[in-house]
């Protein structure tokens, strides 16, 4: 079944050539189907790139899915048009009297600031809040996954002495979680952060289970035993180049980065792609039996 988003995004010639199904509205609104309803609240300053990767995950899935883009109204980023925020997001007030089945709360590169320092952190705890009462699932990445374990259960991040940078092997703490079904034994998870969540917190916190981590990564995803919110500490979103585009505007920024790790071959001259299929895997279970299954027809119900 087809994603719903304008024709006019960017995102939608880029999936068309890459055979997704996807779908205008005026053609949606023709059909006699209830879609699912996910907003996805975009804090990554490649707005675009990121619109596009999430697409193409929510897209991989039998169900019809409408996508509405959020944006911040406190803080307006300066690496995208104004143009294509006015044309294509929807900002919090505009749609906080709505219901959605799922909403997705990007990471962004402010990890090293405190929570209550970021320009739009007052506004993320309402949309988080709002999301207690008017979403089915909530889908935390990255930062966001920091940010919402620290709004909802207290928990802190902590600095790290060496940015984690690259694609690391996870194994299922809860293979049998329907989160995970599909998955091998190991996969991989690309990760890009200053920071970590602590665990020991997590682990002492009766409302959290953790579902997969890794050696050298710790805790990779997690969730809420309500069901309601699914936290990655990592970018399964990520594209092929994503972490060499960030190593070379790092490098450029004149910062100490070392390449990301596990991401080349042996002769170090191509990128492996070794994430795409759990990332896959992640949003269709994710959609399938956090969403789907359980969301009311009725939005309004849910």
């Amino acid at each position: 079944m087809p994603i719903v988003i304008p024709k006019a995004l960017p995102a939608y010639q880029v999936l068309s050539d890459e055979n997704i199904f996807v779908m205008g509205d005026v053609r949606a609104s023709s059909q006699d189907i209830r879609p699912i309803e996910i907003a996805i609240v975009n804090l990554m300053p490649t707005k675009i790139e990121t619109e596009t990767q999430l697409l193409r995950l929510v897209s991989n899935s039998p169900l019809q899915v409408k996508v509405t883009l959020i944006k911040t109204d406190s803080y307006t980023p300066t690496h995208v048009s104004e143009n294509h925020l006015s044309k294509f997001y929807k900002t919090f007030d505009e749609i906080k009297t709505k219901r959605f089945d799922g909403l997705v709360i990007t990471g962004a590169p402010v990890e090293t600031i405190p929570f209550e320092e970021v320009k739009y952190w007052d506004e993320l705890k309402s949309i988080m809040a709002w999301a207690e009462k008017s979403v089915t699932s909530t889908m935390f990445i990255c930062w966001g996954a920091q940010a919402g374990l620290y709004y909802h259960y207290g928990i802190q991040k902590r600095t790290l002495k060496k940015k984690l940078f690259g694609i690391y092997k996870n194994a299922a703490v809860n293979p049998f979680d329907p989160l995970l079904k599909g998955m091998d034994d190991e996969f991989c998870i690309p990760m890009s952060r200053h920071t970590e969540i602590d665990e020991e917190a997590v682990m002492a916190s009766p409302e959290l289970e953790v579902l997969a981590r890794g050696k050298e990564c710790g805790i990779s995803i997690l969730k809420s035993r309500d069901n309601k919110k699914i936290f990655l500490t990592g970018h399964s979103e990520y594209d092929r180049d994503t972490l060499y585009k960030e190593y070379k505007r790092d490098l450029d920024k004149g910062e100490k980065i070392e390449p990301p790790v596990n991401y080349l071959n042996e002769k170090g001259d191509a990128i492996i792609v070794k994430w795409k299929s759990a990332a896959n895997l992640i949003f269709y279970n994710w959609l399938n039996y956090y969403v789907y299954q359980v969301t009311p027809y009725d939005i309004e119900k849910a």
